[in-house]
């Protein structure tokens, strides 16, 4: 079976899930993108040997599985029109603009019945794959305190270019919905259900609604605790990155970037985990790193089950984040989201 593959957008995160699909041991061709922008849709045709789909519907009808990478206001009605045509999806975080219709959403693709997963790709990460490992190692002991920092240049600039995210109406928030639910789901991944969000937030460059620094505090119901810092600065020479310190009773591990390295330190014995050792450390503990785009592929050839994280597991990190904002409304009150 060859999975033919299409494209809703043709922005950067368009580009990068299929950049990764060409690392993919799975059968497949990308055969359609559309794009309201028609330039960007035709650079993307160009590069990828694709059709132009003239409409959304067009494009449905011409694929077996359909990548949505649009702004974040057009995923659920490009949600229900692939999944009533019965295809496979992947959808990009957030799911939606708000909590209610990521719940939606998720009621949409559970009634279809259709494989899906969405852009939570963390957790295929290597570097996460280890820091996960390390923690969970008895030897560490129980999670005490953790220091999570994720910043980026605001994207509305630079090699992103997305406008949109300065423009609540498309996507809802910014910086903690747009760009650290990752973290928040990662955090839960990693370190348990978390039972209180606390969080302030800030708009330093004055767009509407799209908040630009936040600080979360979220307490586990183990009873360890962690702290996000989230920030979009103007920085244009700095990469995206995020560090991730972890405290546990015996242990301190450390991831520095998304890719790693990660570092760990205990008593009489410490190590680092960079990209030439990574996946054969992982190997020995008997974990193959997957890209999500072909876990992704391969339910769509095997017809299911949906790899997670899916549709209906990404509610949850729209979950805490919606308690964040509602906490930071009224200035800094712990809201209870115990699962």
């Amino acid at each position: 079976m060859t999975v033919r593959i299409g494209f809703l957008g043709a922005g950067f995160i368009a580009r990068y899930h299929a950049h990764q699909l060409g690392a993919v041991d799975v059968d497949h061709q990308v055969v359609s993108v559309f794009d309201p922008a028609v330039h960007r849709a035709e650079k993307f045709a160009e590069w990828q040997s694709c059709a132009l789909a003239a409409t959304v519907d067009e494009l449905i009808e011409a694929s077996d599985a359909v990548f949505i990478c649009t702004w974040t206001s057009e995923h659920p009605a490009q949600l229900a029109a692939v999944t009533a045509a019965g295809r496979a999806v992947f959808c990009e975080k957030p799911l939606g603009v708000d909590l209610s219709t990521a719940r939606q959403m998720a009621a949409t693709v559970a009634a279809a019945g259709v494989v899906n997963m969405t852009g939570l790709v963390l957790r295929s990460q290597p570097a996460l794959l280890a820091l996960r490992e390390l923690i969970g190692d008895p030897t560490s002991g129980r999670i005490m305190n953790v220091v999570f920092r994720d910043d980026q240049y605001i994207p509305t600039q630079g090699m992103y270019r997305s406008s949109w995210r300065g423009e609540r109406d498309k996507a809802g928030a910014g910086t903690l919905l747009e760009h650290s639910i990752h973290d928040l789901d990662i955090l839960e991944w990693l370190c348990g259900p978390i039972a209180t969000i606390s969080a302030h937030t800030h708009h330093f460059h004055g767009l509407d609604g799209i908040e630009d620094s936040v600080s979360v505090l979220a307490r586990f119901v183990e009873g360890h605790s962690a702290t996000l810092s989230s920030i979009w600065h103007d920085i244009l020479d700095r990469p995206s990155l995020r560090r991730m310190e972890v405290f546990s009773e015996r242990s301190l591990a450390v991831l520095e970037a998304d890719d790693g390295p990660v570092t760990w330190q205990r008593d009489g014995d410490h190590g680092r985990l960079d990209d030439a050792t990574l996946v054969p450390w992982l190997a020995q503990r008997g974990i193959s790193p997957q890209l999500a785009e072909e876990q992704f592929l391969d339910a769509v050839v095997a017809g299911g089950p949906s790899p997670t994280p899916t549709i209906a597991d990404a509610v949850r990190p729209h979950v805490l984040a919606d308690a964040a904002y509602r906490s930071a409304a009224t200035g800094g009150a712990a809201i209870d989201v115990t699962p």
